[in-house]
Formats: structure tokens, C-alpha cells, sequence
């Protein structure tokens, strides 16, 4: 199916909402929807993709066709993926290079345009670039201490999508309140947690989360062509080798200077099975938090942070 007038495209993971906006539609980022659902799939592997496959389903989100990273970060959204296309939604299906190729990316990128009607304003790419600047200078503010961490993630998780509106989403790049100190610095590794208040618990117990790993590859990347695009989303963290990323995780993780890392996982994701990996090379403590429905962060994972906390507090 190739869009001819302007639509509401759902993405399953990041999908360069640059192209999107280019082509005339609205990006509509799926994922942000999940943590305040209160969907509950009883057919599902992963709460994430069968959230909000059956929100789509059922017609709870209002998307015209739907765009599935079935090669990338999230095996599993390929056969939710797959059961929306079936309950009548058209589906495109998008790959991402896992060598960093950036002539497959572009190919894929072109293919994703065919889709979307062929016609590309590429004023949007610089639109989008200059939200993504303002990002990162709330970015740079979160690394500094000067914004809270779940005032930071609540902004910079919706650049997967900008809310579909490009100059109502850049008059709310602003932050609701300055941060107070924290007495630890974190890195939440891993895809978002599916729990809503995940980042003020952790700070109710002194810890500064000064990276979100995801939501800030959503920043990152961009560009004002399609070359460039394509060269910037090829190295696409979550899409490339586990050792490409870890090296990105290191640089990033030291400019922070945090003092520990959450690893944050999602039951029956296939990423649980980096965490051993991540663990031997990252050269921090570690905490591993394993979610499964949305809602709020529970009361065991509640411990699990305020004992992490305490434990930050005891290390040399």
C-alpha cells in the first residue's frame, strides 16, 4: 500500500521520523502508549508489542498504516507486527543494517519513502534537526544536574515520534522544574522501563538518572539528507553487534560519570540475554530490574532500587 494524502503511521521502534514528516504524515511512536495502558493482553510473549498490538487492534490507537522494525531492536515486534497486518492495518516492514551498511540503509530508507507516496520535503529534515538541538541542550542540562532525570526522560523519550506535531512538540522543550542534588549518579541501560514512575522512584531514593540509553539514540541521529540519514541511523546502537554498542555504552556511561548502571529488561526480550555480557564489561555495579506489565513501578522492584541506593552509598 503506498500513502497518497496525509496519515497517521505508527512505528514499532525508531524509525526515522524525519522521512515521516517529509512525506507529509504523522509519526506516531506506539511504544509511548504502553506504560499508561491498561490493556491487558492474555496472548502475548512480551507486554511491550502485545500492548500495543491489541490496543491497535481493538482501535484504542488510531493509526492508518503501521511501520514494523522487523530488523533491529525488538525481534518480537515482527509477529505482533505480522497479527496487526492481518486484523487489517496495512504494514510496512523495515530493516536495519546490523553491520552498519549505510547503501542497505538508504535502500530501506527509500523503500519507507516509496511507501509513504514517494514525495519528500527535505525542509522537514532540518525542522526535525533543529527540535533534536534543542534536545540536546536539555540533555546537556540533565548531564549537568541542572534538570531531574524523569523531567528529562518524559521530554526526550517522545523524539521517537515528536508527538506528531514538529512546532507544538518544540514549545514543550521545556523543563517543568529544576532538579535537586541527588547523591548518585545512574545510567539506566536497556529499553525504558514499562513502569510510568519508574524515574521518580529512583529518585525518591537520591539517585540522578544522567542517561537514558534509548531515548537518547532518538536524539542523536539525524541529518539533512537522505545520505546523511542514512549514515547516522546505520550506527543505530540497539540495530548493530552487541560489542559496537557496549563501546558506544562505555564513552557515553564515562562521559556521565555515573556511579552505577540499571539494566532494565523486558521479559521474554531477547536483550536479557546481553545482560551477562554487559555486566563482565561494564566496570560499574549493576543492577538488573526485569519488568513484565505496564503500570506502576512495583513494590519488590521499589526494594530492589532502595537497596541499590544503599549499596552505591557503601561502595569505595
Amino acid at each position: 500500500m503506498i500513502l497518497t494524502s496525509m496519515s497517521t503511521v505508527g512505528i514499532t521502534a525508531l524509525v526515522p521520523p524525519e522521512l515521516i514528516f517529509a512525506c507529509g504524515h504523522m509519526p506516531l511512536d506506539v511504544n509511548n502508549h504502553v506504560p499508561s495502558s491498561a490493556e491487558h493482553p492474555v496472548s502475548k510473549l512480551c507486554a511491550w508489542t502485545a500492548t500495543w498490538r491489541e490496543m491497535l487492534l481493538q482501535k484504542r490507537l488510531q493509526v492508518d498504516s503501521l511501520v514494523v522494525v522487523a530488523g533491529g531492536d525488538c525481534h518480537n515486534a515482527l509477529a505482533d507486527g505480522q497479527r496487526v497486518a492481518l486484523g487489517g492495518i496495512p504494514a510496512h516492514f523495515f530493516f536495519y543494517p546490523f553491520d552498519g551498511d549505510t547503501d542497505y540503509m538508504e535502500a530501506q530508507m527509500q523503500r519507507l519513502v516509496l511507501h509513504l507516496g514517494g514525495e519528500v520535503d527535505k525542509a522537514k529534515f532540518r525542522e526535525v534537526g533543529l527540535a533534536k538541538e534543542l534536545g540536546m541542550r536539555l540533555e546537556q542540562m540533565r548531564i549537568e544536574g541542572r534538570i531531574s532525570g524523569a523531567d528529562a526522560f518524559r521530554i526526550l523519550i517522545s523524539f521517537s515520534d515528536l508527538c506528531g506535531d514538529i512546532p507544538a512538540f518544540m514549545e514543550q522543550l521545556v523543563p517543568e522544574k529544576r532538579h535537586e542534588e541527588a547523591k548518585f549518579r545512574v545510567g539506566l541501560i536497556g529499553v525504558p522501563p514499562i513502569y510510568k514512575d519508574f524515574h521518580e522512584v529512583a529518585e525518591s531514593f537520591g539517585m540522578h538518572i544522567a542517561y537514558d540509553e534509548l531515548p537518547y539514540e532518538f536524539l542523536r541521529l539525524g541529518g539533512n539528507s537522505m545520505a546523511e540519514l542514512a549514515k547516522s541511523y546505520a550506527g543505530y546502537t540497539f540495530a548493530r553487534s552487541l560489542g559496537y554498542r557496549l563501546d558506544f555504552l562505555e564513552r557515553e556511561l564515562a562521559r556521565r560519570r555515573v556511579d552505577g548502571v540499571i539494566h532494565y529488561t523486558q521479559f521474554a526480550c531477547h536483550h536479557l540475554l546481553e545482560d551477562d555480557v554487559l555486566r563482565r564489561r561494564l566496570d560499574y555495579p549493576v543492577l538488573t530490574v526485569q519488568g513484565d506489565m505496564p503500570g506502576s513501578t512495583p513494590e519488590q522492584v521499589k526494594l530492589r532500587l532502595e537497596a541499590f541506593s544503599e549499596m552505591l552509598g557503601r561502595a569505595p
